[in-house]
């Protein structure tokens, strides 16, 4: 599930009028006090957004990177430049003047870019528009360096349906999808060739169905064979899954319907395979993996250093074993070389790269087959497996592999789970761990390290401050230059009202110690009350625990706390922090139970060791996962929350798609009790408080039906709430002109009625 962010509609005994009138007057409150925050300041004049930056571009073949800067020359237009990482020096690689297309006046809009391996030529993305949740589909534009020629790729294809173009090795090509079809062009005469002609509304090649992009990532859906020769490919026949259907009634005097293939737990799945077919077109050679492709999942494919192999893994459907398994390009055939298997269930890393070292005779691979994600390599054949991180730590994510040094860095933070640092370690399996992130500089730490692992760009945080970047030399971490330090908003936070904030954790017994934020008011005293509103997502995927810049979320909770409330974050076990493979999937076949119980149990003890909580003064909100554990607290524990609010939730597991909710719960036909008893539409009649439900009714994801069933559940038993349906708006509930401002703003009003600060 996502975690991303409404005409009016009220229900039950809830009057519509004077809750319009009362919005209306939040709308246009101004306070004299500028060091006190305004919903508008932040969701409608951006007024502490951080600097805007993307991380640059790093050359295979220099220590360089590139970044699009303002051209100094033309207004609204921008340069392509070059940095040396050690001088600093600068060079215009690609002026914007480049960039105008024959017939025009004014640049291409550059969305993004991509180098050929020796950057003479670069891919440039335009015309982009939005494919589900991101902008993958558009036009793309070839610029040769050596000739200057600007030249429009993919023939008479309908302008914004190429996707993923990828140069091949040696630059002489371009692959491409293209309405659901693979094709290759050739860069020295333009010739197009079509490797798949089967592509069609139920047959999708090169890229992906919406579960598969939305539970594993997967977009890019090809690769190119390492000699250039070959592309492998994932396929996905969805005839048999069923279709859903979103209604647009804002469009005009009649509806439109959106209708999109959707796999909800216990239907069937897409047909997944991967084959393999020529650059120059011919018959496809599919790779002869065992097991029903409608009830596998194939979330992750490379090819291996020879070109021969495609190695990819395999997951069943419960998604409790994972089979790397390597497949033989000219015959076919396919044989597992690498087997894990869990109790619960094996996790995908997101945006995971399949890296090969030793020049292709070992791979890395994570695992957490000893009870905590370690990372392993493992030999070719899959006969020999090395630890290289060993102890009480989770590996959260791999930034980089230097062969040439012998080691590799990777994320973790072993004595803190709210924290993120670089550690590096040997390949050879010595296990000698060693921290590159400097001691004195605690909170969150993200690298984007150089295909050398000589330079990194590093951006920090803490809960409080926002980003800094900076360009740093490894292993030493010594800093070469500072990118932005977000000087401007770190001067205009300064000037607001301090909200004191700590990090916590309660002790909720049985050895359980549940980590814990809370953001207290300006000049707090303790011996005062104060209501309490908490934060939730709670589910297995993610951990909202973090010592992070938190951006809108964590203004908008400050600048409740100005207004007199506590707030506060909780994460229940089951939540994806790097605590060891215990700790996250205790939640197995227990989702919404186990976790809602864990957040009652932390708030008894809070209000049992703060005596400033007003108990008969507690609230609880979250989105998407967290607007369902927002339901569960309210309806099953009615004696601790007076007040929910539930945005873009899902009120009953069975509507959610397989991939997420079988993951975590099962299938539905081996655990009917966990599936009711997690849902909180089991328990809406217990409701007492009072409840705000939110929801974008073009919501592909949640689906707005979730939350009309649960409009039915809460009539039958004569339960009074109030609802704010968004028209036509998404899972994040930000498209259309003031959306997010009037969204905010209805939460923050109905906090205000429903828990007043004294």
């Amino acid at each position: 599930m996502l975690r991303p962010r409404i005409f009016s509609i009220v229900i039950g005994i809830c009057s519509i009028l004077p809750f319009a009138a009362r919005f209306s007057a939040l709308a246009a409150e101004e306070p004299s006090d500028h060091s006190l925050l305004t919903v508008a300041q932040i969701f409608e004049k951006n007024e502490f957004d951080p600097e805007p930056w993307r991380p640059p571009c790093w050359l295979k073949t220099s220590a360089g990177y590139t970044a699009l800067e303002a051209s100094a020359k033309l207004k609204d237009a921008k340069d392509l430049v070059y940095y040396d990482p050690q001088s600093g020096s600068r060079k215009v690689l690609v002026c914007a003047a480049s960039l105008v297309p024959t017939g025009r006046s004014v640049p291409l809009e550059i969305e993004d870019y991509t180098w050929s391996e020796d950057a003479k030529k670069v891919l440039l993305f335009t015309n982009a528009k939005r494919v589900w949740r991101q902008p993958t589909r558009g036009d793309y534009w070839l610029l040769d360096r050596d000739t200057n020629r600007l030249q429009k790729l993919g023939g008479d294809a309908k302008e914004s349906t190429m996707r993923f173009a990828t140069f091949s090795p040696d630059g002489h090509r371009v692959a491409y999808v293209c309405e659901n079809n693979l094709y290759v062009q050739d860069l020295r005469d333009l010739q197009i060739t079509q490797l798949t002609s089967d592509g069609c509304s139920s047959v999708i090649n090169g890229t992906s169905d919406w579960v598969n992009e939305e539970e594993f990532d997967l977009r890019h859906g090809f690769r190119w064979s390492p000699d250039g020769q070959n592309i492998a490919y994932w396929q996905f026949d969805t005839s048999r899954v069923r279709t859903f259907h979103l209604i647009d009634n804002t469009v005009g005097l009649y509806p439109e319907i959106v209708s999109y293939k959707y796999p909800k737990v216990g239907e069937a799945n897409s047909a997944c395979r991967i084959g393999v077919v020529s650059c120059r077109g011919g018959a496809t050679r599919w790779l002869n993996a065992k097991g029903d492709p409608s009830n596998h999942y194939i979330p992750q494919m490379e090819w291996s250093p020879d070109s021969r192999h495609v190695v990819f893994q395999q997951l069943n459907r419960l998604q409790n074993t994972s089979r790397i398994i390597r497949g033989n390009v000219a015959n076919g055939h396919a044989r597992v070389i690498f087997t894990d298997r869990d109790d619960a269930w094996i996790d995908v890393v997101d945006k995971w790269k399949w890296t090969w070292i030793e020049q292709g005779r070992r791979f890395l691979w994570l695992s957490e087959r000893d009870g905590w994600r370690h990372l392993y390599s493992v030999s070719r054949s899959g006969k020999t497996i090395r630890l290289l991180t060993p102890g009480p730590l989770d590996v959260i994510g791999v930034a980089g592999v230097d062969e040439e040094q012998g080691c590799v860095y990777f994320i973790a933070s072993p004595e803190n789970p709210t924290q993120h640092y670089l550690y590096r370690v040997p390949l050879d399996g010595s296990g000698r761990l060693t921290r590159v992130t400097p001691e004195d500089q605690p909170g969150t730490h993200e690298y984007h390290l150089s295909p050398d692992c000589r330079w990194a760009f590093h951006t920090y945080s803490r809960m409080a401050q926002p980003p800094r970047v900076e360009l740093v030399s490894l292993p030493e971490h010594k800093l070469i230059r500072t990118v932005t330090d977000n000087a401007k908003l770190r001067c205009k936070l300064s000037r607001l009202k301090t909200c004191p904030s700590e990090f916590f954790r309660v002790d909720i017994g049985g050895g359980v110690l549940l980590d814990a934020w809370c953001i207290k008011p300006p000049n707090f005293d303790p011996a005062k009350r104060y209501p309490l509103l908490i934060y939730v997502y709670g589910e297995p995927c993610q951990q909202t625990v973090t010592d992070r810049w938190g951006g809108h979320d964590y203004l908008w909770h400050c600048f409740l706390a100005q207004q007199g409330y506590l707030v506060m974050n909780i994460d229940n076990r089951g939540t994806d922090a790097p605590r060891g493979r215990a700790w996250r999937k205790c939640i197995y076949r227990q989702v919404g139970i186990l976790a809602s119980a864990d957040q009652a149990a932390a708030l008894r003890k809070i209000l049992q060791e703060r005596p400033y909580v007003d108990p008969k003064r507690v609230g609880i909100w979250g989105w998407s996962g967290g607007g369902s554990m927002s339901l569960n607290a309210i309806f099953r524990y009615p004696e601790l929350y007076r007040m929910a609010m539930a945005v873009a939730f899902i009120s009953d597991q069975r509507l959610y798609d397989t991939i997420y909710q079988e993951r975590y719960m099962g299938l539905p036909d081996d655990n009917q009790e966990g599936y009711k008893n997690g849902s909180p539409i089991t328990f809406a009649h217990q409701l007492q408080g009072n409840l705000l439900l939110v929801h974008g009714t073009a919501d592909d994801n949640c689906h707005y039906q979730s939350c009309e069933m649960l409009i039915n559940e809460l009539i039958r038993h004569d339960k009074p709430f109030s609802m704010m349906a968004y028209p036509n708006r998404t899972h994040s509930i930000q498209e259309g002109p003031n959306t997010q401002l009037h969204l905010f703003q209805t939460l923050t009003r109905y906090l205000k009625e429903n828990l007043p600060p004294e």
